[in-house]
């Protein structure tokens, strides 16, 4: 493995532990007292924690992408419970200081980094295939190899 696939694997993990332990973390200190939203608080630091260990020790693509889709929604819900509410949950700026802040550059973290990692994993033309010209007049690799 690559030195920079591996420290974006760290990385990943390291941003996803972090959101699931303060999330856990706000669960056990008055979170479970909310109906729908503190138990929501534990899954996500319990699946968010284990998501992280998986991702640490090399686990499968899923584990980046399951933790992107954590944080995406972990976002979302943040956003929903500062506006409309979440579930008649409603909280104003940054609090529960600084946790709140906190969790939010984790999870934006965890998306940018995990975003890195696809482009960094897609395939690229090799540069053995012959080249054709495309419709715009631009080189570019045969579909057919030939």
């Amino acid at each position: 493995m690559k030195i920079a696939n591996r420290a974006l694997q760290v990385a990943i993990s390291v941003s996803v532990a972090v959101s699931g332990v303060i999330h856990a973390y706000l669960y056990i200190h008055g979170y479970r007292d909310i109906p729908t939203v503190g138990p929501a608080f534990l899954a996500q630091g319990s699946v968010f924690c284990a998501l992280a260990v998986l991702i640490l020790v090399g686990g499968p693509a899923w584990t980046q992408l399951a933790a992107a889709a954590g944080a995406a929604g972990s976002l979302v819900a943040f956003a929903l419970s500062r506006t409309v509410g979440l579930f008649g949950f409603i909280e104003t700026g940054w609090q529960p200081s600084p946790y709140a802040a906190i969790t939010v550059v984790t999870e934006v973290l965890t998306l940018l980094l995990v975003g890195m990692t696809a482009l960094r994993q897609r395939p690229r033309p090799s540069k053995d295939l012959p080249l054709h010209q495309g419709a715009d007049g631009a080189d570019e690799p045969s579909p057919r190899g030939g």
